[in-house]
């Protein structure tokens, strides 16, 4: 059993943005020497979030304005007062900052239709995600 870090570096365009990085985390897994076992792919910020779904641009269109309309910009809220993002902060509070997946073959072992996503959620911004490989 074998246990190995990488950083993954994205840079997102608009405050809310939804970006495939299925086929960096593939590019990784290429390059390593563990074809089979698990990767855990994690955000290192507090206003980004990490998920799995299917990558159809009216699905990721519905998602976005889903998080828009459930937890809105500029609602008066208390963590508002210090830096005036707190809809940012309680967007990734209920979308999560991680997800494992299992490799197969040195690839990720998604489903047909299933892509790993970054959510940005108070861009623009670089934000910096760490991938934690454990298998053999």
């Amino acid at each position: 059993m074998e246990i190995l870090k990488y950083e993954l570096t994205k840079g997102s365009k608009d405050r809310v943005e939804i970006i495939d990085i299925t086929k960096d985390i593939d590019d990784i897994l290429a390059t390593c020497k563990i074809k089979e076992g698990i990767v855990n792919i994690f955000a290192m910020h507090s206003t980004a979030g990490i998920v799995i779904n299917e990558n159809e641009s009216r699905l990721i269109k519905d998602f976005k304005n889903a998080l828009e309309n459930l937890i809105p910009e500029n609602k008066n809220y208390g963590h508002d007062l210090i830096d005036n993002n707190a809809d940012s902060h309680i967007r990734t509070f209920f979308i999560g900052s991680s997800e494992s997946i299992p490799i197969e073959n040195n690839r990720l072992s998604l489903g047909t239709w299933q892509r790993v996503f970054f959510v940005e959620l108070d861009g623009p911004r670089n934000r910096k995600f760490v991938l934690t490989i454990i298998g053999k």
